[in-house]
């Protein structure tokens, strides 16, 4: 897709990978949209990018699972910039660690890391087929691919959101509607290093986890493959390779594969002890 002169919106911008995906897209010729919770980061990651592209980027703070904001956004976009040609389905959250998640959290982490999603693309998408244009892009994770160690409630969301991402390519493919998922491993944000350090054990596990299965990648690497798959209309985009391999091998052989992240697994906790 030929970024220039297109407009975007970028859930979950005050920071990570939404902010460098905001900069990424803009030094690429879009108007962007950015919307978060917080929202005085989400202002100063507006002037760091209107620095060398003044007037390229609006802001809404904001609930992304929320409906109301999400046509807020589109209609911020509309009145600044024009009709929306890109959708970021990236704000996400981690969620409580363990089985033991209450039901509350389970809602919580469903709603920001799918329902949102799909709330968005309900929207969109109807308009982008009349069109015979439109680009969708989730942001999930390598851990919708394979797994993640320590995490039922992310785990479980970032599949239904590569699912999700999945069925909107298929469905909508062929009606001019793009549809692709980011699914990274390790990316140096706030998400997988908080301020706080964490002290709960299944979040410790979860960060060791990631840290461990690859290099930690920068917000602007990720952003960088992100375009370049843009451009190429790839469904799947990685910025670490190797997951496609880790990927083959998990289909390859099911049960090996799930023996072997027990043993990772089991290693890990034994690292934690010490």
């Amino acid at each position: 897709m030929q970024l220039d002169n297109t407009v975007a919106i970028v859930t979950g911008g005050a920071g990570g990978i939404g902010a460098a995906v905001a900069k990424a897209l803009v030094g690429k010729g879009s108007r962007v949209v950015l919307t978060d919770l917080d929202a005085s980061a989400l202002e100063t990651v507006a002037a760091s990018i209107d620095q060398d592209s003044a007037g390229s980027v609006a802001t809404l703070a904001g609930d992304a699972s929320s409906t109301d904001h999400m046509e807020a956004a589109i209609a911020r976009a509309e009145s600044r910039f024009g009709p929306v040609d890109l959708y970021f389905a990236n704000a996400g959250i981690g969620g409580a660690p363990g089985l033991f998640a209450s039901d509350d959290e389970w809602a919580q982490v469903v709603d920001v890391n799918l329902m949102a999603h799909i709330r968005a693309a309900r929207r969109l998408v109807p308009e982008w087929v009349d069109r015979g244009s439109g680009y969708f892009v989730s942001t999930a994770s390598a851990a919708g691919l394979l797994t993640q160690l320590g995490s039922a409630t992310y785990s479980v969301t970032k599949h239904a959101a590569v699912g999700f991402a999945e069925w909107l390519n298929v469905t909508y493919g062929d009606r001019g509607v793009r549809a692709s998922c980011l699914c990274p491993m390790g990316v140096d944000t706030k998400l997988l290093r908080p301020d706080d350090a964490p002290t709960d054990t299944g979040a410790l596990l979860m960060q060791r986890a990631v840290e461990t299965a690859g290099r930690v990648l920068t917000t602007d690497e990720v952003a960088g493959v992100v375009i370049d798959a843009l451009d190429d209309e790839r469904f799947l985009i990685l910025p670490h390779p190797e997951v496609l391999e880790m990927y083959r091998h998990k289909g390859a052989d099911y049960d090996r594969w799930l023996r072997g992240m027990r043993r990772y697994q089991a290693g890990l906790e034994e690292s934690l002890t010490y």
